[in-house]
C-alpha cells in the first residue's frame, strides 16, 4: 500500500532554512511523479515543486525558484524540499502528493492521487 510521511517542518527566523523530507514506501518511485504542495490559512493549497526522476524534470512555482530545490534520495525512497532564504509568506502546511506517470510535472494539485499528512512550516521571528 502506498504511503508518503512528511517530516521536518517547524519553526525558522525569516532568512532561515529548513529541509523537509517525504518518506515514500509501497511503490516505485521511478514510475511516480512527486510534488510538494503548500496550505496556508485561509488560502488555497498551491504547487511548490514537483519532480519526474524518470526524465530528470523539475518545476518550482514562480514564488520559491531560486530559494526552493526538490531532489530525490533514491537508497532512501526519500523525496526532499530544500527551502532557503524562508519568508514569512512560506508559512503554511506542507504536503507532498504523487501520481502514477513520468515526463510532464504539474503544479496542479487535482492531478495527484495520494497524498501526505502534512507538516507545518512557521516561519517568524
Amino acid at each position: 500500500q502506498l504511503h508518503l510521511v512528511e517530516s521536518g517542518g517547524g519553526l525558522v527566523q525569516p532568512g532561515g532554512s529548513l529541509r523537509l523530507s517525504c518518506a515514500t514506501s509501497g511503490f516505485n518511485l521511478d514510475e511516480y511523479v512527486i510534488g510538494w504542495f503548500r496550505q496556508a490559512p485561509g488560502k488555497e493549497r498551491e504547487g511548490v515543486s514537483c519532480i519526474s526522476d524518470r526524465v530528470s524534470t523539475t518545476q518550482y512555482a514562480a514564488s520559491v525558484k531560486g530559494r526552493f530545490t526538490i531532489s530525490i534520495d533514491n537508497a532512501k525512497n526519500t523525496v526532499i524540499l530544500q527551502m532557503n532564504s524562508l519568508k514569512s509568506e512560506d508559512t503554511a502546511i506542507y504536503y507532498c502528493a504523487v501520481f502514477r506517470g513520468f515526463g510532464l510535472c504539474p503544479l496542479t494539485s487535482r492531478t495527484y492521487t495520494n497524498w501526505g499528512q502534512g507538516t507545518q512550516v512557521t516561519v517568524s521571528s
